[in-house]
């Protein structure tokens, strides 16, 4: 039992940190969020992009490349987000690979947000 606790704790101090880098571009903030987002570090993802949305950004791009996993929790932060957002068609999201997708399809989120299949086009997409 103790070994098995040792391997979770383990696992649990070598996470990625959900929010890999903000990068303010022309109006535009780029959240880069990687590795598993879900309930245990929602937190970190809803005050980073909270922040971002104060800012009121003329587009907000959140890149999904490098996020592995996705729960409810995670996706429901993704909504609140947009809805702090004056402009919501200004909240995009980039490049889901394909875990992510399919939570957005599954959850039905794919129909309510924008999703572009790279950062270049959530970037450079009329608003």
């Amino acid at each position: 039992m103790a070994e098995e606790s040792r391997r979770t704790d383990a696992g649990t101090s070598a996470r990625e940190a959900p929010v890999a880098a903000v990068t303010h571009n022309d109006g535009s903030i780029v959240v880069s969020l990687a590795g598993e987002l879900d309930l245990y570090n929602a937190t970190t993802v809803r005050e980073a992009l909270i922040e971002c949305c104060s800012q009121t950004p003329d587009r907000l791009v959140v890149d999904l490349s490098a996020v592995t996993f996705i729960d409810s929790t995670a996706l429901g932060v993704l909504i609140e987000a947009r809805s702090r957002m004056t402009n919501r068609r200004a909240f995009l999201l980039a490049a889901p690979g394909l875990e992510t997708r399919r939570a957005l399809e599954i959850s039905g989120l794919d129909r309510h947000f924008a999703v572009h299949e790279s950062l270049d086009g959530a970037l450079h997409t009329t608003l």
